[in-house]
């Protein structure tokens, strides 16, 4: 049976890729976003597979009213792909409040709310898959990338208990970690970026990087969504996938330096119950 699709963020970047690769497994697809005119296309090349759907993630009110409205007209939701998001930049002193508050709505309270409007059906259908597109920030950061880290590794802790909980449902959960994807995520107009004091250096070399990284990453966005598709496909689909060559190696590396960091301490940190 053909599998039936809610992406968020369809209109570019992974979630584009994601939903052509699906429509060409025959699959259907409701993709998601502020401006769904930006699917027209897609919606004309597939107007039987396709559906474009007006959807802010950050206004986590309209999460249940979606999917139900989904739901009702194509009877399930297989697969609910979390991939609407933005980057920001700037230093953990100078990232206001409100700018926090505005990224965790996107990458956290969004989700969890689409989350928990699927969930309901597929438990009762016992079967089911939630991709949440992190990203190698959220197993490691660096200067710079402080907010954006915070609401990635808060999703993959979510997601690592959400997997736990639905297994038993027949409900897969997969984390997908890319690095440097040629998406339209570091392009001008779509890059937050907090006050720049001038203060933190580090932090300003990762301003560079990213306003001149658009457009060089070194990442396919349709390779990352035929892979996607194939762990998803896979008799033991992973809980995190991390993407691209550069991706891999960082999460890979920043592992290792967590083990480094525990293994120096493991003794004395192992000593610290009452003395019986």
């Amino acid at each position: 049976m053909n599998k039936v699709w809610l992406i968020t963020g369809a209109s570019s970047g992974f979630g584009r890729a994601i939903a052509e690769a699906a429509l060409a497994d025959g699959d259907v697809v409701v993709g998601a976003a502020r401006r769904p005119e930006a699917l027209d296309d897609l919606v004309a090349a597939h107007p039987d597979q396709v559906e474009a759907l007006r959807l802010d993630v950050s206004d986590t009110a309209a999460a249940e009213a979606a999917v139900r409205d989904v739901v009702a007209r194509h009877g399930r939701i297989d697969v609910l792909v979390n991939n609407a998001g933005r980057t920001h930049v700037g230093a953990f002193e100078e990232t206001g409040e409100d700018e926090l508050r505005a990224l965790f709505d996107v990458h956290v309270f969004g989700p969890a709310a689409l989350v928990r409007a699927v969930l309901p059906s597929m438990r009762e259908r016992r079967s089911g898959a939630i991709v949440q597109m992190s990203s190698m920030g959220g197993q490691l950061s660096f200067a710079g990338f402080s907010a954006y880290s915070g609401t990635k590794f808060a999703l993959e802790g979510m997601s690592e208990a959400l997997a736990d909980e639905v297994a038993e449902f027949g409900v897969k959960v997969l984390i997908v970690e890319p690095g440097a994807f040629r998406t339209s995520l570091f392009e001008t107009d779509r890059a937050g970026v907090s006050a720049d004091s001038g203060v933190y250096g580090k932090v300003s070399t990762t301003r560079g990087l990213v306003a001149g990284g658009d457009g060089t990453q070194p990442g396919d966005p349709a390779k990352a969504a035929a892979l996607i598709l194939a762990a998803l496909q896979a008799d033991r689909t992973p809980l995190r996938l991390p993407l691209g060559d550069d991706g891999v190696t960082a999460v890979l590396g920043h592992l290792d330096q967590v083990r480094e960091d525990i293994a120096a301490w493991e003794k004395d940190a192992r000593a610290t119950a009452f003395d019986s």
